[in-house]
C-alpha cells in the first residue's frame, strides 16, 4: 500500500497527514489488489479541498470533495470512494453471477444464443379508413 499526500497552498500539519492516511488505508480492506492512493489537500480561497486518486489492480477511483474543515472535506471524500468500490464490486460480482467473465467481458454461449434475432413474423395488412378533413363552407 503506497499513499502519498501533497500539500497545494497550505502548510504543511502532521495531524492531518496521518488522519488522512488513516482513512485512506481504510479502503484496502474493500479492495483485492494492494492499492496506492495520491491525496491532494489545498486551499481554494476559503474553502479546504480534498482530491484523492486510488489505484488498485484494474480499478481507478477518483474523488473530490470541499468544505469549510479539512477533516469534513476528508472524511466526505473517503466516503464517496468507498461509495465507489462498492459500486464496481457489486458489477463484478452481478456479472460473474450471469457467466460472463469479470475481466474480458466474453459473452457465454446461452446469452450469444438468445441474442441472435428472432425470426420475423409476418404482419397482418388491415386498411384503414382515410382521414376526414374539414368540409369547406
Amino acid at each position: 500500500m503506497n499513499i502519498s499526500i501533497t500539500f497545494r497552498h497550505m502548510d504543511a500539519s502532521e495531524a492531518i497527514k496521518s488522519y488522512a492516511r488513516e482513512k485512506v488505508a481504510k479502503l484496502q480492506k474493500f479492495l483485492r489488489q494492494p492499492m496506492t492512493a495520491k491525496v491532494t489537500l489545498s486551499l481554494d480561497k476559503l474553502k479546504h479541498v480534498a482530491e484523492t486518486r486510488v489505484s488498485s489492480g484494474g480499478a481507478h477511483l477518483e474523488a473530490k470533495e470541499s468544505s469549510e474543515d479539512m477533516y469534513v472535506s476528508i472524511d466526505r471524500v473517503i466516503g464517496k470512494l468507498e461509495r465507489q468500490i462498492r459500486a464496481n464490486k457489486g458489477t463484478a460480482q452481478a456479472k460473474k453471477r450471469r457467466g460472463e467473465s469479470v475481466r474480458d467481458g466474453a459473452v457465454p454461449a446461452r446469452a450469444a444464443t438468445a441474442a441472435r434475432p428472432a425470426a420475423k413474423a409476418k404482419k397482418k395488412v388491415t386498411k384503414k379508413a382515410p382521414l376526414r378533413t374539414a368540409r369547406a363552407r
